[in-house]
């Protein structure tokens, strides 16, 4: 199907999914009648759902796919802790239980049909550590990259609103607020263990709890991965440190530049429905690949 053959627009659900851990997060299902695969979009860090909603509607009504799913992570917008929750909120559990919780929702939308993923700087990182890899057909990669601040463009910045903001405010309030500039409200716990990942060049893969050099290696998936040239964050160092551990997976890398795209790109800007025509168009098409 063709942006000239749009449908008619995709049945919206909002939806609560209960992950093994038994936390219930939020999620958006967007569906259709088109015969291409599902679509799961994992978002970036503090980065909530409805960011992406114009995308799933995007592949769902102009480009025939079956349905997208939209989801918050643990501790971020509308997947808030239920009030008897005990365990602390850790960013590996987005990946760990919240991604395949999400996925398992969606495929059951459609059982047996093409599953591709779509993620966006940490929702890169989940294809591995989720465990599930093996179910996705194809993975969309934006913005991809580790957090270790000595790579990003604006270094000392980042060091700062990480380390000497984030993680006082993380231990003081419990919560570090979206005014500090990293998107929206995340549970002290979270951001605790995202700046301390941030803080080592091999950023998790140097956590041992974490097993990441294994989840990685297993990884065969056909990856694109899109990265920004006006991006503080996803520099070449940046993407090179996480896609270097996908070794096993056939993967592409192309560049975007706000040239090309008709205008400033960014960390977060790829899904901002004015790049549509210009950077949607071929990474929707490289999906749709069989």
């Amino acid at each position: 199907m063709t942006p000239h053959d749009a449908a008619p627009p995709p049945e919206k659900r909002d939806l609560v999914i209960t992950t093994a851990d038994g936390f219930p997060i939020s999620a958006t299902l967007f569906s259709g009648t088109g015969e291409g695969p599902l679509a799961l979009i994992s978002a970036a860090a503090a980065v909530p759902r409805g960011f992406y909603a114009r995308f799933a509607v995007h592949l769902v009504q102009d480009h025939g796919f079956r349905a997208a799913l939209t989801y918050d992570y643990r501790g971020v917008s509308g997947s808030t802790a239920p009030s008897d929750w005990r365990r602390p909120l850790l960013m590996r559990d987005w990946a760990h239980f919240d991604m395949p919780a999400a996925l398992k929702r969606l495929e059951a939308e459609a059982p047996g049909h093409p599953v591709v993923g779509i993620g966006q700087s940490f929702g890169g990182q989940v294809l591995a550590l989720g465990g599930c890899s093996d179910r996705f057909q194809r993975y969309l990669m934006v913005a991809t990259m580790t957090g270790y601040w000595g790579n990003t463009k604006t270094r000392y910045r980042v060091f700062s609103q990480m380390n000497l903001i984030g993680v006082p405010l993380a231990l003081l309030l419990g919560k570090v607020p979206g005014q500090v500039g990293l998107g929206q409200t995340l549970p002290g716990t979270v951001f605790r263990e995202w700046a301390r990942w941030g803080r080592h060049p091999e950023y998790f893969f140097a956590d041992q709890s974490m097993d990441a050099v294994r989840r990685f290696g297993e990884v065969e998936t056909p990856i694109l991965a899109l990265g920004m040239t006006d991006d503080p964050w996803g520099t070449p160092r940046a993407q090179h440190a996480l896609l270097k551990y996908y070794h096993r997976a056939p993967t592409e890398i192309r560049w975007l530049s706000p040239e090309e795209a008709g205008g400033p790109i960014g960390h977060l800007g790829f899904f901002r429905s004015q790049f549509r025509d210009t950077l949607w168009q071929p990474a929707v098409e490289w999906l749709q690949q069989t």
